[in-house]
């Protein structure tokens, strides 16, 4: 038997700037319930009223009609997606303000598990560090109801594994905005679907919402053939413009899986793929940015230095799509810095082709000027606009990027942050360049304009560098990972964000499968002592019968301490730790190697 509803929305409409934003005369009106479990996704682009219908769920705002019911004692909880703490001292003044705070002992709790430092001081802090404080406000707040609009924005991806962790445990109800395919599918068991001014409700999680979508679109088009020429119009675009453009990436995603294959053989750790990078000429001369045993260290909190890069090697090609990943700190900025010529590494070599000409989008939207216009910033004011060498007229080329032409003379400044995030790529993307860096592309992007991004870098004829925590995203577009672990190893992996965590699962794999036939095996016999021979004395023949033994520890040691130092937070939270763990993992690696040529040495003596 289905629980009460904790809260609900009967018969919810709301006129927002002259016009119906959800119900009205000319369209259902919402009816909304949350239960007690709910696991809710709230899907819908950018503009359609998900922020909003958070805050009349919240009670921030008033709707023009219809009854919000919430169960008694019900405490609500917004993760908002951009938190203002410019008028807080620190992060802590932030996370205990107001009639609701939680308590601080609460918050520290959750900070130091996200590896935030409550006491920084709120000027200057990052876009990370203020998301990571707001989420140790909201959950700390124990919420009957949480409401996350955006809440993976701004973190890297062990934040994201927490966050992941703790709402898989959390035993309240949540409704979440986010264009994290995978943050979804985890997560969410129902979805709500607000499409122009309307909202559906289906029992699925996101992993079903796609199919769901196009069903319906597809029945609408049906509907419509029935209708005037309009509204064929406008389901052939809901047709063609969503389904269709799905279709085509499912075809660029063919194309992307042959592309990592061919990579996976040029860095393959074999020696004939070796011998291939060594001597064909052709590999050498589309390579636009090539690195050689490249490293790179910065002053630690010790005093000493810490290694962000060592003895990386990597030929970049024209055409490859690089994705960087790793936690806060790792070092991907550094990496790129390096990749692009921007900062020089303290050894190796960095060479990077003349013909190179790049555009970089940061993830602060930093090139899109304050007080022009959609067209100012596209066309300098003009009608026409040139799109890597082809001209198009501002207004068709705006609908390529999902906007309504007519907005062509609005300000900047009014946009939603998608739409601006959307604006700064039709810019970008039309400049003639052979190079593209995205720093955190997908913040603020809905799900629609996540595709078309897809699509556009699939078309993209020169060569790709993202830095991205969004781990479907980059599972849809890149031919190789540069996988960061903090201890300034790169992993260079063909494939995504699945390929790089394959192959970091691998050791702890073997580890375990090992544990679990040692563990089943029979009992072996009592070992048949080593005859004594006369060349050997008694601590020889001692050492010969030991170390094996002695050798299969060290390396269940180091084993150990390199699956502790792959915590990207590690280093972050705890210097010291990181570095006596990494001394100790030297150590052991050392004494290892003296064991095996010593015992090498000694059955050379027993054989003879």
């Amino acid at each position: 038997m289905a629980q009460p509803p904790i809260l609900s929305w009967e018969n919810l409409g709301l006129q927002q700037g002259g016009r119906w934003l959800f119900g009205g005369p000319n369209q259902d009106n919402i009816d909304l319930h949350i239960g007690p479990r709910d696991r809710l996704a709230l899907i819908g682009r950018n503009g359609v009223g998900k922020t909003t219908l958070f805050k009349l769920i919240d009670d921030r705002i008033e709707a023009d009609q219809g009854q919000r019911k919430v169960r008694q004692g019900t405490r609500i909880v917004v993760l908002e997606q951009d938190p203002d703490v410019s008028a807080f001292e620190s992060l802590m003044d932030f996370a205990l303000a107001g009639d609701d705070a939680p308590a601080e002992h609460e918050v520290e709790a959750i900070a130091g598990q996200l590896g935030i430092d409550m006491s920084r001081a709120c000027k200057g802090a990052s876009g990370g560090e203020k998301r990571r404080a707001a989420i140790a406000r909201a959950l700390a707040q124990d919420p009957d109801l949480l409401l996350m609009d955006e809440p993976t924005n701004h973190l890297d991806l062990a934040a994201i594994d927490w966050l992941e962790g703790w709402l898989d445990r959390y035993t309240g109800a949540f409704v979440v905005i986010s264009h994290d395919r995978t943050f979804l599918k985890r997560l969410t068991r129902a979805t709500l679907w607000l499409d122009r001014g309307t909202m559906r409700r289906k029992e699925i999680g996101f992993g079903g919402y796609e199919a769901w979508e196009e069903q319906v679109y597809a029945e609408e088009a049906r509907a419509a053939e029935k209708l005037d020429a309009k509204l064929k119009i406008e389901a052939h675009w809901l047709e063609r413009g969503v389904t269709a453009r799905r279709k085509r990436n499912q075809g660029r995603l063919e194309n992307l899986h042959k592309m990592r294959a061919q990579r996976a053989a040029m860095i393959d750790t074999s020696g004939t793929a070796k011998l291939k990078l060594a001597t064909d000429e052709d590999f050498k001369s589309k390579s636009v940015i090539v690195a050689e045993k490249v490293s790179k260290a910065y002053p630690a909190p010790d005093g000493g230095e810490r290694t962000i890069i060592r003895d990386f090697s990597l030929r970049i090609q024209r055409g490859d799509r690089i994705g960087i990943v790793g936690a806060n700190g790792a070092g991907k900025t550094t990496l790129l810095k390096l990749l692009t010529g921007e900062i020089a590494p303290d050894s190796g070599t960095v060479d990077i082709a003349k013909t190179l000409t790049g555009v970089m989008i940061d993830q602060q939207r930093s090139l899109l000027s304050k007080g022009k216009t959609v067209r100012q910033v596209l066309a300098e004011g003009g009608d026409w606009i040139d799109v890597r060498g082809n001209r198009k007229h501002v207004q068709g080329y705006l609908k390529e990027f999902l906007f309504d032409p007519g907005i062509v003379d609005t300000k900047v400044d009014t946009l939603s942050g998608g739409e601006r995030s959307r604006l700064l790529l039709a810019r970008e993307f039309a400049r003639a360049s052979n190079l593209l860096v995205l720093d955190e592309p997908t913040n603020d992007l809905d799900l629609e304009t996540l595709d078309l991004l897809q699509e556009v870098i699939a078309d993209y004829e020169g060569t790709v560098l993202i830095v991205s925590h969004d781990r479907d995203f980059l599972d849809r577009t890149v031919t190789v990972t540069l996988g960061l672990d903090g201890s300034g190893r790169v992993d260079v992996v063909a494939g995504g964000y699945e390929d790089w965590m394959a192959k970091r699962r691998k050791p702890v794999e073997r580890k375990a499968k090992a544990a679990d036939k040692a563990a089943t095996a029979p009992p072996a016999p009592p070992p048949t002592p080593a005859p004594r021979a006369d060349k050997l004395s008694y601590k020889d023949q001692r050492d010969y019968d030991t170390l094996p033994e002695r050798i299969e520890e060290l390396e269940l040691a180091i084993a150990r301490g390199e699956e502790i130092l792959a915590d990207p937070n590690l280093y972050s939270t705890d210097p010291q730790r990181f570095a006596n763990i990494m001394k100790g993992v030297e150590n052991a690696r050392a004494e290892k190697n003296a064991a095996e040529e010593r015992w090498l040495s000694l059955a050379e003596r027993v054989e003879g």
